[in-house]
């Protein structure tokens, strides 16, 4: 983590620094908060301000934000006076730290404002391969596209292919397409000179040269604009880029990660995305399965954030109850581990008894996940199934599906979200070939009661 402390190094400052240097900081100092936005300007980039509050915090966040140049401020100050330390945070420090220094509270405060912390937990055999094949790739200098879905854990990725490269000790640096308007993007990724449109006050080093003998994440590549794709196209190839009303090109020395959760090839064939820069991009692939794909990480991962939350609001851990894991692994996770994430950080907070319950892991709309099906029941309507499609030669798709439907229904009793389960559709699906049987006259077995039965 790379911390920029602001205000005059002498005292518990400077011991404070000392302490952070210790707990894994890459730290740079300044005096002023002008010579830290400069600072920033020009390149030398920073995950955290550390900002002494005698200082003007307010002034020093709005010049940085003006610029787009977005870092998290922790104050800091000696005697711990309320009024000022209250001050600090109302002018948008993050945190406040009280000097002289403790260093437990130090590292705690880097970990929590930065979340530097996203290892990669990994016990299903699909993300294995994965893992394998980016330990593989990662000391190279090959560019490497990362796919999946939305929450997947992309970023998470190339984080770790980072850390296993030769440029490890060098900046990461990860810039969101999406999240920048399409008129703002060229001047973070390749900088600009004074003057060079209305509001360059001063020249503005970009993220390519901030990367400089690092990596550059360029996080969902899949919203840049065509136009601008051109530039990164060239920028890849030639090693070099021009800043927005530069006039001689910038040599850069970086390694080039992407992500996107959606498929390019069908992006090029749409004209959305230019098939060379996809080549250049994709020299190596590695896609995330989904959650749903991976089930043998969901216990693994509810266990890393139950100690993470945990440890965060100061309350015991506990562990996972039985039913509370079984309806874990059973759900689909559609929002994938960033769901699973806000999941448990709920259910730590949710939780009354000595164990996190089921019913304290809440869905995003607060409702509690649906029970597990009963192993016994599907497996022996998965078996009538099975055996039922053998009989379906010399009939129509139509009847097929309907003898399918109506005979995996009977096998789960009439549950509908189990026999949906099986059957791979919809809950909705399902009763909608319901009530399209029932109106044609074809007897449909009823719900016979509890969760999930109800037509």
């Amino acid at each position: 983590m790379r911390l920029l402390v602001v205000g005059k190094l002498n005292g518990q400052l400077s011991v404070a620094v000392k302490m952070a240097m210790s707990a894994g900081a890459k730290v740079s100092h300044v005096e002023t908060t002008e010579q830290a936005t400069n600072a920033l300007r020009a390149g030398q980039g920073a995950d955290l301000l550390m900002v002494d509050y005698a200082l003007d915090i307010a002034g020093l966040i709005a010049a940085n934000e003006a610029e787009r140049m977005r870092v998290p401020v922790v104050a800091c100050g000696v005697d711990a006076d309320p009024m000022r330390a209250a001050n600090a945070i109302k002018a948008g420090a993050k945190e406040f730290i009280p000097l002289p220094p403790d260093a437990e509270l130090i590292a705690a405060v880097l970990a929590a404002v930065t979340d530097d912390e996203k290892p990669m937990v990994v016990r299903d055999p699909a993300m294995e391969q994965v893992i394998k094949l980016a330990d593989q790739v990662a000391p190279s200098e090959a560019s490497i596209l990362i796919t999946g879905e939305s929450g997947s854990g992309k970023e998470v990725m190339a984080r770790y292919v980072h850390g296993k490269s030769r440029r490890a000790k060098a900046p990461f640096i990860s810039v969101n397409c999406a999240a920048i308007p399409e008129n703002l993007l060229e001047s973070e990724l390749f900088g600009h000179e004074k003057g060079a449109f209305t509001g360059a006050m001063a020249r503005r080093i970009g993220k390519f040269e901030e990367a400089d003998g690092g990596t550059l994440l360029l996080d969902e590549i899949s919203e840049m604009d065509v136009r601008l794709q051109a530039k990164l196209l060239r920028a890849i190839q030639e090693r070099e880029i021009d800043r927005v009303g530069g006039s001689k090109p910038v040599k850069v020395n970086i390694r080039i990660l992407a992500t996107s959760n959606r498929d390019l090839s069908q992006a090029v064939k749409d004209g959305t995305f230019r098939e060379d820069l996809l080549y250049r991009l994709n020299v190596v692939n590695l896609r995330l399965p989904p959650l749903r794909e991976r089930p043998a990480d969901v216990i693994s991962l509810c266990e890393f954030f139950v100690k993470k939350y945990s440890a965060a609001n100061g309350i015991e851990e506990k562990p996972i109850s039985a039913e509370a894991k079984r309806r874990l692994i059973a759900h689909r996770w559609p929002g994938n581990v960033r769901e699973l994430e806000n999941a448990m950080h709920r259910a730590v907070l949710l939780s009354a008894g000595p164990e996190i319950e089921e019913f304290a892991i809440r869905l995003p709309d607060g409702q509690p996940m649906a029970p597990a099906p009963d192993v016994a029941v599907a497996r022996g309507a998965q078996m009538a199934a099975d055996a039922a499609s053998r009989a379906f030669v010399g009939s129509t798709v139509a009847e097929v599906e309907q003898q399918l439907i109506i005979d995996t229904l009977e096998h789960c009793l009439g549950n509908r979200t189990h026999a949906a389960n099986i059957l791979g559709i919809s809950i909705r699906t399902l009763r909608n070939k319901l009530k399209e049987y029932s109106d044609a006259g074809v007897p449909v077995p009823p719900p016979q009661g509890g969760v999930g039965a109800a037509a």
